[in-house]
């Protein structure tokens, strides 16, 4: 039977106090079993999550994630959800009365080289997990999906009611995940809220945790690299886009963000009962330009630019509609400057040159 990593919880540990807004469920604290919890969003959710006083159990394999960003005293297993088997010894163990899923693969490049990547560690991760939901008794899942689902959209901003044409095997990976939960609400009643989101940037305010992929293909951690002197120069992939300037445009959106609106969607699920889809985002979209240009008035100096061609799978832009989040869910993003996301990067790759190595 798999065991749980738990450390000594009178270590020092730091709850950070940052000005977040405190969510409880109606009221009641609930256990959350967080898939993908060591991820670079899903840290940021356990920890804003434990920070509203939520009981939380982690589960992730460390193939992208990193033990050093979960809080030391909250239950960890070091796990794949597609070993049924143990998972299911988890739910038992743990009886989480709901699930938020981070644990996906996410590169839209290395998706188009390795598509059966995704759709093995995506798609059927996805069937493993609600599987095993559906077998304990746990009715509950929130899941991260993407912007990446709606390919070339047809319109701008974006709405949930876009039609969905993935253009890579990231987007259709996490499209047919969308659809096996809906298919799993029809047969075993479990609830789910998919959060379809465009760029994450930034980190903790406390600067105590933030993004460290290995490689990192991220831009504003490659733009902040550059301005370290990590790297020679940041890579703009592309200037010929159907854009202003010729840069793609997406929009950004800030990990504690992220984290407030998957608990709103918790709350959502607990009291509405109902699955459904909604888009997250600024409803602003910066081009690579912009975000280059934006980090150099952050750091205070030129950071060495240069233009590489295009990568494939990418659109033109992405640009959300999140209003429908704003209204039902109640969401209220606190960082919808792109130069603050930029500035808690800048801390945490200040503080944290080598990531969590340091």
């Amino acid at each position: 039977m798999v065991q749980a990593q738990v450390a000594d919880p009178a270590g020092a540990i730091n709850r950070h106090k940052e000005a977040l807004i405190a969510i409880s469920l109606d009221g009641i604290l609930v256990k959350i079993l967080v898939v993908g919890g060591a991820g670079y969003i899903g840290s940021h959710f356990v920890k804003y999550a434990c920070e509203n006083e939520h009981d939380i159990v982690v589960v992730d394999n460390l193939v992208t994630g990193h033990r050093a960003s979960v809080p030391g005293d909250v239950v960890f297993y070091e796990l794949d959800i597609r070993d049924r088997e143990k998972m299911t010894d988890v739910f038992v163990n743990e009886k989480p009365e709901a699930v938020v899923h981070f644990a996906a693969s996410s590169l839209v490049a290395e998706s188009m080289s390795d598509p059966l990547k995704y759709f093995d560690n995506n798609t059927y991760g996805m069937v493993c997990l609600l599987d095993v939901m559906a077998k304990t008794g746990v009715n509950k899942l929130v899941f991260s999906s993407t912007a990446a689902v709606y390919g070339v959209p047809d319109e701008i901003p974006i709405k949930e009611s876009t039609i969905a044409r993935p253009i890579n095997p990231y987007g259709e990976s996490k499209l047919q995940m969308e659809k096996t939960m809906a298919w799993a609400d029809a047969a075993h009643g479990i609830k789910g809220v998919a959060l379809r989101y465009f760029n994450v940037a930034g980190a903790a305010i406390d600067g105590s945790i933030g993004e460290d992929h290995n490689p990192e293909t991220h831009l504003v951690p490659n733009v902040l690299f550059a301005a370290l002197g990590k790297s020679d120069e940041i890579t703009m992939f592309g200037d010929d886009y159907n854009t202003p300037d010729g840069f793609n445009v997406r929009d950004y959106v800030h990990p504690i963000d992220l984290a407030s609106a998957h608990l709103l969607a918790l709350e959502y699920l607990q009291s509405e009962g109902v699955s459904n889809v909604f888009n997250l985002g600024s409803s602003t979209g910066f081009s690579v330009k912009q975000i280059v240009d934006a980090a150099e008035v952050v750091v205070g100096k030129a950071i060495p630019q240069v233009i590489g061609p295009r990568r494939p799978g990418d659109p033109d832009t992405l640009i959300a509609d999140s209003n429908k989040a704003r209204t039902i869910l109640g969401w209220q993003p606190q960082f919808d400057n792109v130069e603050r996301i930029i500035e808690t990067a800048w801390q945490w790759t200040k503080s944290h040159p080598n990531g969590y190595d340091d």
